[in-house]
């Protein structure tokens, strides 16, 4: 079935329309019915921060005296990778497994939810994944190159540290992941549980080399807790997905930051 001829509502209807050409999700994977669709609430609602005009980047440290670290912090994400250090860092301990995925329209971006179980390891460390989503375009840079999208996924550790693994998307062929995610995404704020299962080792590259760095979440409030794993081997995503992405939220980016002297190492 074509994009066009999903249940859309307002704002993805757009988007179907751009996909429409030559870029389909398979019938079994089209989103279960409205009345599955979980009601907005709170926690879904779009807080006050956003990434225009007075409530955008330049701004969040301001909104709420708990966003201050996006002001005063000293070792802010996202950042232009560069002048790295080849260091014999061990790779990340990847375990993940396919499951259904809940997919969230939060009014900033998609986000998917992932069920417990998911881990990293990451330097002898377990954090587990909750959930991964999208920014256009990338927020980190690679020797000042932006790529169309990149790829967060935020895990947790039982004393709250946070390890995000980054995965930046040139443009090239459709991504059969991104189609599916895509094609399921509530058109309003909200929840949505797909009826398909999703592979999400399937939106990591087989080359596992990576950029490594300390910093912070890249939205408010920017809390300084995240070790950042970025890798240097891109997937790919068409022309079509990233218009289809950004006809709904824009660019939902936030602006390189100052490294700080902060030591960027890279694996052999």
């Amino acid at each position: 079935m074509g994009f066009a001829k999903l249940r859309y509502l307002t704002g993805l209807s757009a988007l179907a329309l751009t996909m429409t050409a030559c870029e389909t999700v398979p019938t079994s994977n089209k989103a279960v019915d409205n009345n599955q669709v979980a009601a907005s609430d709170n926690k879904h609602q779009s807080d006050k921060w956003s990434y225009i005009g007075e409530s955008g980047p330049n701004y969040w440290g301001g909104l709420r005296p708990e966003y201050s670290q996006c002001d005063a912090g000293d070792q802010q994400s996202p950042i232009n990778i560069a002048n790295t250090i080849a260091a014999d860092i061990s790779s990340s301990i990847i375990n993940w497994s396919p499951f259904i995925p809940t997919i969230v329209n939060n009014g900033h971006t998609i986000e998917v939810k992932s069920p417990t179980g998911n881990t990293v390891i990451l330097d002898g460390k377990s954090f587990e994944l909750v959930q991964f989503h999208f920014h256009h375009t990338s927020e980190h840079t690679i020797n000042d190159h932006q790529y169309p999208m990149e790829a967060h996924f935020v895990h947790k550790a039982d004393d709250g540290k946070l390890a995000v693994l980054a995965v930046l998307f040139a443009e090239d062929q459709a991504n059969q992941q991104l189609t599916e995610i895509w094609g399921a995404s509530p058109a309003v704020i909200g929840e949505i549980t797909a009826n398909f299962t999703l592979d999400p080792n399937q939106l990591l590259p087989v080359d596992r080399q990576h950029y490594r760095y300390q910093g912070s979440l890249t939205t408010p409030p920017c809390s300084q807790i995240v070790s950042w794993v970025v890798f240097k081997q891109k997937l790919t995503i068409s022309a079509k997905q990233i218009a289809a992405f950004s006809t709904v939220f824009g660019e939902n980016v936030r602006p390189v930051q100052n490294t700080n002297r902060r030591y960027i190492t890279r694996s052999r």
